[in-house]
């Protein structure tokens, strides 16, 4: 987890700021949506292909877990195939899709801050995690 303090010169900014983090979002969840979609039809056509030959061979499909090894922390897959690829997609876009819902109810939370007018000589000085606002300090200086 990253954790930030950032200061803004008005609360405008801090509300573009996030609008253009949801855009930004969106943008790179729809990348990965379009990638798992193309993923997902060629690890269908890989386990097809994968029961046809163990059928055939009259061996039961396994998981195989040959060629994954862990180094410190590190899941390492050697020769990976269509399944392990699916499975990272399919964990970056529910990852995306939980930091969109977090930075729109942010947003949401913050929809006081558009009211605020003028506020010469106060900074926003904001605690962001994993870039997103969890407290918002008013400082006058």
């Amino acid at each position: 987890m990253v954790v930030e303090l950032k200061e803004y010169e008005s609360a405008a900014d801090i509300s573009r700021t996030i609008d253009a983090d949801i855009a930004q979002t969106k943008s790179v969840l729809g990348e990965y949506l379009r990638r798992l979609d193309e993923i997902r039809s060629l690890a269908e056509r890989s386990k097809k292909i994968r029961e046809v030959v163990y059928k055939l061979a009259g061996k039961k499909t396994t998981e195989n877990t040959l060629g994954e090894i862990t180094v410190g922390d590190l899941d390492v897959v050697l020769d990976a195939n269509p399944f392990h690829e699916l499975t990272c997609i399919e964990e970056v876009v529910r990852s995306q899709q939980d930091r969109l819902l977090i930075l729109q109810r942010a947003r949401e939370a913050l929809k006081w801050v558009d009211q605020i007018g003028d506020t010469e000589g106060v900074k926003y000085l904001v605690l962001e995690k994993n870039g997103v606002p969890e407290k918002i300090l008013l400082k006058i200086s």
